[in-house]
C-alpha cells in the first residue's frame, strides 16, 4: 500500500511544488491546533505544520490515499518523526454539501485552488480563526466581500520562500479596474479578480 500512497503523494508534490514552506510560514504567524482542508486532494503537507488536520475531498484517489493511514504516517515520519503522531482525518465528501463536522470547530480553514470554500465552510471555522485562501476561482474575492471576515495578512512568495505581511494591508485587494464584486459576479466568472498587487495568498480572520 505504501508504494501506491507514495506515488500519489509524489505526483501531487511534483505538480504543485513543496507547500511545506508555505504552511510553515502561516503556522508561525497564527495559532492553530485544528485545521480543515476542503478540496485537499492528497496535499499532506499541512500535517507537518499542525497537530490535527481534517482533509475533505470527493475524489476517489484522495480517499484511497488517506485510507492507507499507515502509509500516510510513514510519509509524515520520513520528514519529521514527531509528525507521525499528528491526527490525520479524511472526509470523503463534497465540501459544498453539509459535512458531518461541528460548527466553529476549527482554527484554520485552507482554501487553495478548490473553488468557493469560504462560502460553504466558514460555518466550521471558529470566530477568531483564520482562512488561508488564494485568488484561484475567486475565493479570496469572495472572502473580501463577506462581512464575517477581515483581511489579517497576505503571504508573499519569492523563490519558494514565504512570509506573512500584516502591515499596510490597504494596498491589497484593490481591483485594477473599477468593478462591482458580488457573489453573483464571482460565480458567473468562476475566476479571481485582477488586483493591483498579487500576493501568493491571503489570511482572513473570522470576526463574526
Amino acid at each position: 500500500m505504501l508504494d501506491r500512497t507514495r506515488t500519489l503523494w509524489e505526483k501531487q508534490d511534483g505538480a504543485v511544488g513543496d507547500r511545506r514552506p508555505l504552511y510553515t510560514a502561516v503556522a508561525e504567524a497564527v495559532e492553530a491546533a485544528t485545521v480543515l482542508y476542503p478540496g485537499s486532494y492528497v496535499d499532506l503537507a499541512p500535517s507537518w505544520s499542525w497537530p490535527s488536520v481534517t482533509y475533505v475531498d470527493v475524489d476517489r484517489r484522495a480517499n484511497q490515499f488517506f485510507s492507507d493511514l499507515d502509509g500516510v504516517r510513514a510519509l509524515l515520519a520520513e520528514r519529521e518523526s514527531g509528525a507521525a503522531n499528528h491526527e490525520v482525518r479524511f472526509v470523503h465528501a463534497d465540501y459544498q454539501e453539509p459535512l458531518a463536522l461541528p460548527d466553529e470547530a476549527f482554527d484554520l480553514v485552507i482554501s487553495l485552488y478548490a473553488g468557493f470554500v469560504s462560502e460553504h465552510c466558514t460555518r466550521y471555522l471558529r470566530v477568531g480563526g483564520h482562512l488561508l485562501v488564494n485568488s484561484s476561482h475567486g475565493d479570496a474575492a469572495m472572502a473580501s466581500i463577506d462581512d464575517r471576515y477581515r483581511l489579517a495578512g497576505v503571504i508573499e512568495a519569492r523563490n519558494q520562500r514565504f512570509r506573512v505581511v500584516t502591515d499596510d494591508l490597504d494596498r491589497f485587494l484593490v481591483p485594477k479596474r473599477p468593478v462591482e464584486i458580488t457573489r453573483a459576479s464571482l460565480h458567473q466568472s468562476g475566476r479571481g479578480v485582477a488586483y493591483t498587487r498579487s500576493p501568493f495568498a491571503y489570511l482572513f480572520e473570522r470576526v463574526a
